[in-house]
Parts: C-alpha cells; sequence; structure tokens
C-alpha cells in the first residue's frame, strides 16, 4: 500500500544547475547573486520595502528583536499557539512574554483580546499568520498606533497570503507590520531546506538592518564602495544564508505561481470532501475570514477532543499515511509556564489539544487526496 507522507519537498528540477552557477561563480558566503535575486523579486512582487534573507525565519525574528531594542524591562505580546521561535526570539533579549488566546473559530491571535494586556511596559505585538491566513490586522494596527507599539509579523505560513481590508484593497502578509519575518523550511509552501526572510516596512530600520545582518559590521556598505573600510559599529550576528541556500531558492520563487495554484486545488478538495462530515457535527474545518486570501498552506481539521485526534491518527497511520497534531500552549511549556500569569486561554489549549493537520504537499494527488479523507470517514463511522 503506497505510503503518504505528511510533507514531501517539491523539486522544481532547476535547483541544482542554479546551485552550480553559484558555485562557478566563485562567491558563495552570501550576499551575491543569487541572494539579491531573491531579495528583489520580494521587494518587486509583493512591494517589500527591504528584503533580507536569512538562514531562517527565527533568524529574522531575532533580528526583529534586536531591530526593536528590546530589553528586560519589555513586555511584548504575542498568541500562545504558536512555535517556540516567535517567543524565543524576544527571550532572548530579555523581554517577558505576555500570552494572548487564540480566537474562538481560527487558531489567530484574537484581537479584541490585546488591548487589556498592555501595559507602560509593552513594546511590541507579533502576531502570527496561522496556516498562512491572516490575522485582524487593521484592528491590531490600530491598537498598535493608539498605544505606540510596534507590530511583527511572524509571516513564516504566509507566503503569497493577503489581507483584505473593508475598502477592498489587497495587502501581502508581511507588508503591514514594521517589520516580519517569512520561513523557507522545507515544510513551506517555497523551500529552501532551511531558510528565512526579514521584511522592512519601516524607514526607521532602514539604515541598521543590514547592519545587524552582517555580523555588527558596516560591511555591505562597504562592499558597495560607499565606505572605505568596514568595522564593528552595533550588535549583529551571522543572519546570511549561503549562496546555495539563495539559489536552490531562487528556483522555487520562479514556480511560485505553479506551486500555489497545486495547493490550492488539493485544499479545496479536502474541504469538498469533508464538508459533509463537518455538517454531521464530527469536526469542524478550517475558517478563512472574509479579510484574508488562502494560500493552502495548511490543511487541518478541529477534532471534537483529543481521544478522537489520536483516533484518527491511528487509523491512517495503520494504513500508511501520517497526520500531525501542531503546537502545545507556550504558556503551558515547561520553559515559560513558571512565567505566564495564570490565565487561562481556553482556545489556544482546545487547538493544542484537538488540532490535526492532514499530508499537503506539490506531489499529493487528488486519489490520494480521496483515500485520506475515505479513512478519515471510516474512523470517525466505522
Amino acid at each position: 500500500m503506497k505510503t503518504i507522507p505528511f510533507n514531501k519537498p517539491f523539486l522544481t528540477g532547476k535547483e541544482t544547475e542554479y546551485i552550480k552557477q553559484a558555485v562557478e561563480s566563485g562567491k558563495i558566503s552570501g550576499n551575491g547573486m543569487f541572494t539579491k535575486k531573491c531579495q528583489t523579486y520580494f521587494e518587486e512582487r509583493y512591494g517589500f520595502k527591504k528584503c533580507l534573507l536569512t538562514t531562517s525565519c527565527t533568524d529574522a525574528l531575532e533580528m526583529a528583536a534586536i531591530l526593536l531594542d528590546i530589553n528586560p524591562e519589555d513586555e511584548v505580546i504575542m498568541p500562545s499557539f504558536t512555535f517556540v521561535s516567535t517567543a524565543n526570539a524576544f527571550v532572548l533579549r530579555g523581554a517577558k512574554i505576555v500570552f494572548a488566546d487564540s480566537m474562538k473559530g481560527h487558531p489567530n491571535i484574537d484581537a479584541d483580546l490585546i488591548e487589556p494586556l498592555i501595559t507602560p511596559r509593552t513594546k511590541a505585538i507579533v502576531v502570527v499568520h496561522y496556516a498562512g491566513v491572516a490575522c485582524d490586522m487593521n484592528k491590531i494596527m490600530a491598537i498598535a498606533s493608539k498605544h505606540k507599539l510596534f507590530v511583527v509579523e511572524d509571516a513564516a505560513q504566509a507566503i503569497d497570503s493577503f489581507y483584505t481590508g473593508s475598502d477592498g484593497g489587497r495587502r501581502p502578509l508581511g507588508s503591514i507590520g514594521h517589520l516580519a519575518a517569512f520561513s523557507f523550511h522545507e515544510t513551506k509552501n517555497i523551500i529552501s531546506g532551511e531558510g528565512g526572510m526579514l521584511v522592512i516596512n519601516d524607514d526607521k530600520f532602514i539604515g541598521r538592518c543590514e547592519i545587524v545582518w552582517e555580523k555588527g559590521t558596516n560591511r555591505a556598505a562597504f562592499f558597495r564602495g560607499e565606505i572605505d573600510k568596514y568595522g564593528w559599529v552595533d550588535i549583529g550576528s551571522s543572519f546570511l544564508p549561503s549562496e546555495i541556500v539563495s539559489a536552490f531558492l531562487f528556483a522555487q520563487l520562479e514556480h511560485l505561481d505553479q506551486i500555489q495554484k497545486k495547493r490550492l486545488q488539493l485544499w479545496n478538495l479536502y474541504y469538498e470532501l469533508l464538508k459533509p462530515l463537518e455538517i454531521s457535527g464530527l469536526f469542524k474545518l478550517p475558517i478563512i475570514p472574509l479579510y484574508s486570501t488562502n494560500n493552502a498552506h495548511i490543511f487541518y481539521m478541529v477534532c471534537k477532543s483529543n481521544e478522537v485526534r489520536q483516533k484518527i491518527i491511528a487509523v491512517l497511520k495503520q494504513n500508511n499515511i501520517l497526520s500531525v497534531f501542531h503546537y502545545l500552549s507556550l504558556h503551558k511549556s515547561p520553559y515559560y509556564c513558571k512565567n505566564h500569569d495564570g490565565r487561562v486561554l481556553q482556545n489556544s489549549d482546545k487547538y493544542s489539544d484537538c488540532l490535526l493537520r492532514l499530508p499537503m504537499y506539490y506531489e499529493l494527488t487528488y486519489e490520494d487526496v480521496r483515500r485520506i479523507t475515505g479513512f478519515i470517514n471510516f474512523a470517525l463511522n466505522g
């Protein structure tokens, strides 16, 4: 019986060709031809003010924390239902993390719960666009403006997804907050194995971002011929990916529309086949708010209980199909629970206990989706 993994990296066919070009160029250490090609691609396609490729989304978030001058006196508000990197980047700068609950109908942060958490020490709000679906950015940016706070978009999953405001406009996710971070990990829509990107949308960070990116030096300016020597001028780290990584990524970017089209077709087929079971009250399917588009990063279902989720996982596994849960609420994590203020975040916990992710990758077939949904029906109805 055919095995269906949860994820399978998709290769366009140009990756090794571009990697060969990068090697033959004689510059493979970073900030070379393919790094510039990728950064220009994002700036021109999505209108991002400035982009810097990084070795991971984690690194991009850590750069954001440095650029915001986060320190031990600061508090940062973010969802509890997220990956540990979202919090770690700010904990490393000494900040106190104030966790907010998810929405009742979606794992994204509940924008209505943010303002009561703001104190004189609050410096930033970090939003996570779960499954590539937009948070309520108009509401969140209004709160941030009112209280003079920074907004960082953790857009790790949000490539090629948009916020659609009441005015009918479409703004790419990652272009709305002061800073944003993307991931190109092998589980994402567009991949480079490991890789990420920092997006800078606020002019005040433009001058400093390259210095932080280049180990705290003004080396990038030196290579552009703007200064005659470079030195240590700020804190920073080695956040640049190699040209090998950037070359792989550029091959993926050339096929972005093709990849997105197929993923959306798979997502829509999952939804169509599972909708009758949702109508029967067996679980909840993903909700796409009116203010968001769908980039088909994740197809998930929210089961009625952890026991039901485990039953579905077991039946799928028995039939060589891998399905997985997702984040454990960070406010309950062994590392940070002692710092949480005791609030119950029931929606975050619900998603930790009940959310189940189904296989989603470019080479998944429509017959695979039919097989997966058939076994889900069997698990629930016998």
